[in-house]
C-alpha cells in the first residue's frame, strides 16, 4: 500500500510537470524568442488578412503566377504526404520525360530544367523553390501578365532567401511570398 501512494505521488508530479509546466514554459519562451514562428510563420496580406503560411505550399491555378511544386497530398495540410513512387520505375521515368516534355513545349526556350519543376514535394507541402525553377516561369508568366521578363527576374532574385547561417541548405524562393509580391505587379490575376 505504501508503494502505491509513493508511485500516485511520483506520477502526479510528472504529470504535472511534463504534461503542463514544461509545455507552457516551452510556450512561453517560444512566443517571447521567436513570436512569428510559433504563432504559425504566418504570411499576410497588406491589409493584415491571412493568406497562408511561410511552411506550406498553396495550389495555384492561375497561369499568371509561379506554381509551386506538385503535391501528392494536393496542397492539404492534413495530408502530408510523398508519392512513394520509386524513381527507378519505368512508369515514374515515363512519368517525368512527359512533364519535361511538357514543359519544354510550353517554355521553347528552355534547356535546362530543374529538378523541382517536375518532381513532386517529399512532404507534398514544400512552399520554396530553387531560384532557377522560378526563373524557369518567367517566360510564360511575362506572356500571361504583360509585365517584362527581366522585371519579374529582379522580382525573383529580390525573393531569393539565401542558406541559413550562410552553410545550410540552398537558395530558395518561398512561391507564396513572390506570388504576392508578383499580385502588387499584376493584380488582375488569381493565386
Amino acid at each position: 500500500m505504501k508503494n502505491a501512494a509513493v508511485a500516485i505521488r511520483i506520477s502526479a508530479v510528472l504529470m504535472a510537470l511534463c504534461g503542463l509546466i514544461y509545455p507552457l514554459a516551452a510556450t512561453g519562451l517560444a512566443q517571447l524568442l521567436a513570436p512569428g514562428q510559433a504563432a504559425g510563420s504566418l504570411i499576410r496580406s497588406e491589409d493584415g488578412q491571412v493568406v497562408g503560411s511561410a511552411l506550406l505550399a498553396q495550389a495555384v491555378e492561375s497561369p499568371g503566377r509561379f506554381h509551386p511544386r506538385e503535391s501528392a497530398a494536393k496542397y492539404d495540410p492534413t495530408a502530408s504526404v510523398g508519392s512513394n513512387r520509386a524513381v527507378a520505375s519505368q512508369a515514374y521515368a515515363e512519368e517525368i520525360a512527359a512533364k519535361v516534355q511538357a514543359l519544354r513545349a510550353g517554355n521553347p526556350g528552355l534547356r535546362d530544367i530543374p529538378a523541382d519543376l517536375v518532381t513532386g514535394s517529399g512532404s507534398g507541402l514544400d512552399p520554396d523553390l530553387s531560384p532557377a525553377a522560378a526563373k524557369a516561369q518567367i517566360p510564360g508568366i511575362s506572356r500571361e501578365t504583360g509585365i517584362p521578363e527581366a522585371q519579374l527576374a529582379q522580382l525573383v532574385d529580390a525573393q531569393t532567401k539565401g542558406r541559413q547561417l550562410g552553410l545550410f541548405g540552398e537558395p530558395r524562393v518561398n512561391v507564396t511570398a513572390l506570388n504576392m509580391a508578383l499580385a502588387q505587379l499584376a493584380p488582375g490575376g488569381e493565386q
